[in-house]
């Protein structure tokens, strides 16, 4: 199944996510009796809205997508960051009662795990190394929204979609394929549709890419990197000092 595999460390079979897969065999027995798996779970599934208690952590397997959305006065909501197998979403460093502050959905489809915050909590009070491991992945996902809001600030709409391709691709294992639509898109890049579509055909005409029913299949990796900026190697990097292999790599398929 695409949301388990072996650990050949260890010997014992674990979720697709890297952040659970990084834990020691100890630790991971700790919550191990705990975790519910899904593995068909879909597409534009809502995990939490603003205000919601936050009583359990979902973690996206194999190729897995949750996004934050904050909503905005006009109505709109706007993407922050994508979370895949690398990660989490939802009470990672809580401890008690935790309202959501954004919306969090699934963006694209597949298995994840759930596990009741209250059980994750009592792992940590078991475990000093439990703890360090979250702790760290709360590090790096902090890094990610800092990177994020730069982002937004300085680089440019193609930029920016480029790296929303790319981040994707990372993540979903896709063989090129990119499993955004271009609404998908505009709100990931807090824009009006047209900019998106405006983006894809010159990127289309340059021969980086080209559109299909619900995805865009990149034909030109190398190009499409050439025309993004460096916030994923940033946060790539940033994985890599504080929680090594954890942040998905290239090549590295869940079958």
């Amino acid at each position: 199944m695409a949301g388990r595999r072996t650990n050949a460390a260890d010997g014992i079979e674990r979720p697709f996510n890297n952040l659970l897969r990084r834990l020691s065999a100890a630790d991971f027995a700790l919550i191990a009796p705990h975790l519910v798996h899904e593995e068909a779970v879909k597409a534009n599934d809502l995990l939490y809205n603003p205000g919601d208690d936050v009583e359990t952590v979902h973690f996206p397997c194999g190729p897995s997508l949750a996004s934050f959305m904050v909503a905005n006065e006009d109505g709109r909501d706007v993407e922050t960051i994508l979370v895949g197998r690398e990660g989490a979403v939802g009470g990672i460093v809580s401890q008690g009662y935790l309202p959501a502050y954004t919306r969090i959905m699934v963006k694209f489809g597949g298995p994840f795990v759930r596990l009741r915050v209250a059980k994750l909590d009592a792992a940590k009070a078991r475990s000093v190394t439990l703890r360090n491991v979250f702790a760290r992945y709360a590090d790096c996902m902090l890094a990610q929204m800092f990177q994020s809001t730069a982002c937004n600030a300085i680089h440019s709409i193609e930029q920016r979609t480029a790296k929303w391709m790319i981040s994707a691709m990372e993540r979903t294992d896709g063989d090129n394929v990119v499993p955004l639509t271009h609404e998908q898109l505009a709100t990931l890049l807090g824009v009006g549709r047209s900019y998106t579509s405006r983006v894809i055909q010159t990127f289309k005409a340059e021969g980086v890419l080209e559109t299909r029913r619900g995805s865009i299949l990149v034909r030109n990796r190398e190009a499409l990197k050439m025309r993004s900026c460096l916030c994923n190697e940033s946060v790539k990097n940033h994985f890599e000092e504080v929680l090594r292999g954890v942040y998905p790599a290239e090549g590295a398929h869940s079958r």
